[in-house]
């Protein structure tokens, strides 16, 4: 890197938030993407808007790339770095800076994680449905960028579907925000939806104005067990051909069974082929009824055992125990590559069965989790990058 850009970088933040040294850089050299990456040539720490206007002002002047990093959890490489580029490290702004009750929307820094954002909702009584399983670290920035879904999707969306509004830098260093707190704003071109999902090629997100929602009044949590990958499936197609969306429908495979008990301690069973957590919200009497029929569907379907949650505390173990899937796994091998594969509901046991013969064809690990309600599965490979041969 041209060392008079780093010297202007100092000047701009002060030389206390520039790193340049190798082992300061190591830890930003990657992301949550298995085997890949990529020494960078600085990283930077910003915590305004000007100074990131700054920055890029002086990239785009010196032709110098810009990655954008929130805590680097992604798993599609969103942040990994190319040579000699500039990290903006968005990790230390923060701050959630309004919750507005009456227009039931949140303002925040993109630096502030998921579950600081549904805290501080669920502190009025308010909910923030997005829930990636990195919510306890991942970003408010990194989700709008990834356009990050969750367990509850099926029911309640994901990212892009509770960003009302954003203030971005373009690569010249314009300041932009797009979008506002109405609920209905038709006219003209919404820009706000060309930044989610872009993975900060378009600029850096400074501001989100999140939608938040009235918090559900009820909630039930259920886990079946199946000795079959069909009847999971079957399972699954029946609840939604009832007319219930549940606002959780999750699926762990035997592996992945094991290696989250193992890991979690929460008392799931062993014995079974598929697990499904099940979880519907609502109006009390609606979740009452709603769960019910879950139940009966599960075990219409040949379920060895439907467990329901006694209260919030057990259930909130089980979700997070779905939640600490893909980190269960990692346990057990240097190299995890989680994958993410949608199918229609109906092929969604054809997929696992399809994971399965080409594990064992390959002689290779693999544990699959996922969110069975919308068709998403991650196979997740459990391997070692420094076995050219496994690779």
């Amino acid at each position: 890197m041209l060392t008079a850009v780093l010297a202007q970088l100092r000047a701009l933040l002060g030389a206390d938030h520039v790193l340049t040294a190798k082992e300061d850089l190591i830890p930003y050299s990657f992301d949550g993407t298995a085997a890949m990456n990529q020494m960078p040539g600085c990283v930077v720490f910003v915590t305004t808007t000007e100074q990131i206007a700054g920055v890029l002002k002086l990239a785009n002047t010196t032709k110098t790339p810009v990655v954008t990093r929130g805590s680097g959890t992604g798993l599609s490489g969103g942040s990994l770095p190319s040579s000699d580029c500039i990290v903006l490290c968005t990790a230390r702004m923060n701050r959630i800076l309004e919750v507005d009750r009456a227009n039931l929307t949140m303002l925040v820094e993109p630096g502030v994680t998921t579950l600081a954002v549904a805290d501080a909702a669920a502190a009025v009584g308010l909910f923030y449905p997005p829930d990636p399983g990195s919510m306890k670290i991942s970003t408010i920035g990194g989700n709008v960028a990834e356009n990050s879904g969750g367990l509850r999707g099926l029911k309640y969306g994901i990212t892009r579907n509770y960003v009302m509004g954003l203030e971005v830098v373009l690569p010249d260093g314009e300041v932009l925000f797009t979008g506002n707190k109405c609920v209905k704003d038709v006219a003209g071109f919404s820009l706000k939806d060309l930044f989610v999902g872009s993975e900060g090629t378009l600029g850096v997100m400074t501001k989100v104005l999140l939608k938040l929602i009235p918090k559900p009044a009820a909630k039930k949590t259920m886990v079946a067990t199946f000795s079959a990958m069909d009847a999971a499936a079957q399972t699954v197609s029946d609840i939604i051909a009832a007319q219930i969306i549940p606002c959780t429908l999750e699926f762990l495979d035997r592996t992945t069974i094991h290696c989250v008990e193992d890991f979690a301690k929460v008392g799931l069973p062993l014995d079974c082929e598929a697990l499904l957590l099940m979880e519907t919200d609502g109006h009390p009497a609606a979740v009452e009824d709603e769960a019910a029929k879950m139940v009966e569907l599960a075990k219409k379907n040949g379920a060895m055992e439907v467990r329901i949650a006694k209260d919030e505390a057990e259930a909130n173990k089980l979700a997070a125990a779905r939640r600490s899937a893909f980190s269960a796994l990692a346990r057990l091998a240097p190299t995890t590559i989680l994958e993410d594969a949608t199918v229609p509901r109906s092929e969604l046991a054809k997929m696992v069965r399809f994971v399965a013969v080409i594990a064992k064809k390959y002689n290779r690990r693999v544990g699959t989790f996922g969110h069975m309600g919308d068709g998403n599965l991650h196979p997740t490979f459990l391997t070692d990058e420094r076995n050219h041969a496994a690779m």
